[in-house]
């Protein structure tokens, strides 16, 4: 099955940093299916779990396929990162613009794959601030760290 329009919620977090950490995602596409996935990891950073979360949704989007793809995140690192700072990492060897390697360069690279083979736009969201989709994130990352 193939969709018109996915849009997705992501969040990551951690209980101290680096700790344990958890990230999360919810999908609704053509405003009708929604999935939920969440996912924990014992040592980790805010960051790695913020990226996480959208390399998981978009693995998930591969499957579903869809014409675009909107993914709503909290973290300014996270859309920067996609949209405008990994350009320069790339042509600098994976180097930011004080010579120093990027972190969480790993998650970068999939990320980077998975945002070129798939029609996402990026939107930044407030945290914290009402948004349906951003608040069950929040608590969903909250739980798979409580489970961890």
């Amino acid at each position: 099955m193939s969709y018109k329009e996915i849009e997705i919620y992501t969040d990551g977090g951690c209980f101290g940093n680096p700790g344990p950490g958890g990230w999360a995602y919810v999908l609704k596409a053509d405003g009708v299916f929604e999935k939920e996935a969440s996912g924990f990891e014992k040592e980790t950073t805010n960051n790695r779990m913020e990226l996480r979360a959208v390399i998981e949704a978009l693995k998930a989007c591969k499957q579903l396929g869809g014409a675009s793809i909107k993914i709503n995140t909290d973290s300014q690192y996270v859309k920067n990162g996609i949209t405008n700072w990994i350009h320069t990492w790339k042509v600098n060897g994976w180097r930011t613009a004080s010579k120093s390697p990027v972190k969480n360069q790993s998650y970068w690279i999939e990320l980077d794959a998975l945002n070129s083979a798939l029609p996402v736009t990026w939107n930044w969201v407030k945290g914290h601030a009402g948004i349906a989709g951003n608040e069950r994130c929040d608590t969903l990352v909250k739980e798979a760290i409580n489970r961890g």
